[in-house]
């Protein structure tokens, strides 16, 4: 069960993080990260199907965060490239794209990745704020 949102800034992006890692219905739930210029994509993938109860909750939640985003053919092929066990290095680089993180979710990707991007500008834009 696959659900794809973009997100605004990188605090909603650890926002969510944080709750696939502490809600029960999140274990085993891998996550894969994408920033672009405006914003953050992010494909939640749970291995199982949710209850109908547990996916209310969950699109209520990242209803409240970000938007329900439906991918164009070139994320759709990074997602698929991730998917059959394609190195993220070799999938940025074909696509141009900048993955953040795939697979267990963890905070700490996108924290090196925010801090690395703002230090080589010397300021921080909105979409890591």
């Amino acid at each position: 069960m696959d659900f794809v949102y973009f997100l605004a800034n990188a605090s909603l992006t650890l926002r969510t993080i944080e709750y696939l890692r502490f809600m029960e219905h999140g274990a085993g739930a891998s996550i894969t990260v994408v920033h672009q210029i405006d914003g953050w994509i992010i494909k939640i993938r749970y291995p199982q199907s949710l209850s109908l109860s547990n996916r209310g909750d969950f699109r209520a939640f990242m209803s409240e965060l970000g938007i329900s985003y439906e991918p164009d053919m070139r994320l759709q092929m990074v997602f698929w490239s991730l998917e059959t066990g394609q190195s993220p290095v070799e999938v940025m680089r074909r696509y141009q794209v900048a993955i953040v993180s795939h697979g267990i979710p963890d905070t700490k990707d996108i924290e090196a990745f925010r801090q690395q991007f703002t230090r080589g500008l010397g300021y921080c834009p909105e979409t890591l704020a």
